[in-house]
């Protein structure tokens, strides 16, 4: 029998505020260390394919950041969408109702597939994207390339996310990292032959088996191979695992699409989707923008934006444990734990957030040279590191009190936020800053992208933070 958040009783008195605190790392970090071992799997992907093709060619580096922003723009807001399954699997597994949680896969299922067509036809036609970022001609052919074989990647990914949003809800993160971790292992090889090629003789004088070198292709190619591969094992776990039987997912048959509950799911992921779509963009075009200055200045900036991404690994598994226990709390109608752990939460993320960030900041130049040996793009990552720092601590912030928020279903006033201050302040104050005269030389270029980037995180933090309080005091007369 599973035992769910509403089956034990949950009465938690501590003597301090301290005790308080360390209870609830106690019971997010079993939630999160799993997470953050997955999301650097993930993430290894593209740190992977960052320094093998940083080590075969500077226009294939480039292309893989104009391609990997564009990838990340469409995918992540159709993420987001799917993802809805999350918050609402959490809530009806905090209440004890099994099938009905498990009812919501199959249509987050037919979402994921209906939502795949739309983005992998939008990475088939890269022209806008092209266009904005106004590459030459041999770079531009190399990210058509690159995401075609993305285009094929897409259904996969976001089935894999319906798996991880339910195991993540119904506290089994661990067996969506094994999965993620299997998935680095296999994608590592795969990418160092289709980058760089390979030759290998063939049994009985057949002659050899010859692949060229593909370059940043290549890293598409083997993406979509491992993806594919990911998914597959995913759906034998979920029919042949004990663990599922109850959510009803052993059952023979597949649920046809039901109006109603894709529509409840559209309701809370189209917000979510938008939201961090708008995060991702205002962040991915900054690699367009500030490929205008120069193939060094966008290397760089891949360096860096790479660097941040791994950081970001820890907030964000810090808010997936969080927001999977306060969905569960919400779910059980234990209000004053959901709000508890919520806070807590936002306190330990930005905490750790800012000591990670000054570690990175003093180790800064060994750091970069695990990326590469190239001076000329160390020498156009290092001014960016600072603003890295402080990005990362105002990104913990706004990613954790908006988790947080998902676990009570509150959707659309952060999006409004994100609008506001990370295209508002980040994006289009990053593009005014580095166009103008009156702006001081330190922010000319990349670093005035990353400048006004952080000032539009530190908007979005406080103003979730201060939301989150509202939400909590307007909730706080229903459960006296």
């Amino acid at each position: 029998m599973i035992d769910t958040p509403s089956s034990t009783p949950n009465p938690r008195v501590h003597s301090s505020y301290l005790a308080s605190l360390r209870d609830s790392f106690s019971r997010i970090l079993p939630m999160a260390w799993p997470v953050l071992i997955g999301q650097l799997a993930v993430l290894g992907f593209s740190t992977v394919d960052t320094i093998l093709v940083a080590r075969f060619a500077a226009n294939d580096l480039a292309a893989l950041s104009i391609g990997m922003a564009a990838y990340i723009t469409i995918f992540i807001g159709f993420m987001g969408i799917v993802l809805a399954i999350s918050p609402m699997v959490g809530q009806l597994f905090g209440a004890g109702k099994l099938h009905a949680a498990g009812q919501q896969v199959h249509q987050a299922i037919w979402l994921a597939l209906g939502v795949a067509v739309v983005g992998s036809t939008l990475l088939l036609l890269p022209g806008p994207f092209l266009a904005l970022a106004k590459t030459s001609p041999e770079i531009s052919d190399k990210v058509r390339g690159y995401l075609t074989a993305l285009a094929f990647s897409l259904p996969a990914s976001l089935l894999f996310t319906v798996y991880r949003g339910f195991n993540t809800a119904v506290s089994r993160p661990k067996a969506v990292m094994a999965l993620q971790i299997g998935g680095l292992l296999l994608k590592i090889p795969l990418s160092a032959l289709f980058i760089y090629g390979w030759t290998l003789p063939l049994p009985g004088g057949l002659g050899v088996w010859q692949v060229a070198p593909l370059g940043v292709v290549g890293c598409g190619v083997a993406t979509a191979m491992v993806m594919w591969s990911q998914t597959l094992t995913a759906w034998v776990v979920v029919r042949r695992d004990p663990f599922y039987a109850p959510f009803g997912l052993h059952d023979p048959g597949f649920a046809k699409p039901n109006r109603t509950a894709i529509l409840a799911q559209l309701k809370l992921g189209l917000p979510m989707g938008a939201a961090i779509m708008i995060e991702v963009t205002g962040f991915s075009s900054m690699a367009f923008l500030i490929s205008r200055q120069s193939g060094e200045a966008v290397a760089g900036h891949q360096l860096a934006a790479n660097l941040v991404s791994m950081m970001f690994m820890v907030p964000l598994a810090l808010a997936n444990g969080t927001a999977t226990l306060v969905a569960q709390r919400v779910g059980a109608n234990d209000l004053p734990e959901a709000r508890r752990l919520g806070w807590h939460g936002v306190e330990i993320g930005v905490g750790m957030a800012a000591v990670l960030g000054a570690l990175v900041y003093a180790l800064r130049e060994p750091v970069l040279h695990v990326y590469t040996d190239n001076p000329t793009i160390i020498a156009a990552t290092m001014p960016l590191l600072v603003w890295v720092w402080w990005f990362h601590v105002a990104d913990a912030a706004q990613t954790m009190a908006n988790f947080v928020l998902r676990s009570h279903r509150v959707t659309l006033m952060p999006l409004v936020f994100y609008a506001t201050s990370l295209w508002g302040i980040g994006l289009v104050g990053g593009y005014l800053v580095t166009t103008s005269r009156w702006a001081p030389p330190a922010l000319q270029g990349a670093q005035g992208y990353w400048a006004m980037s952080t000032a539009g995180l530190v908007a979005a933090g406080v103003s979730l933070c201060a939301f989150l309080a509202w939400v909590h005091r307007r909730e706080a007369p229903r459960s006296v």
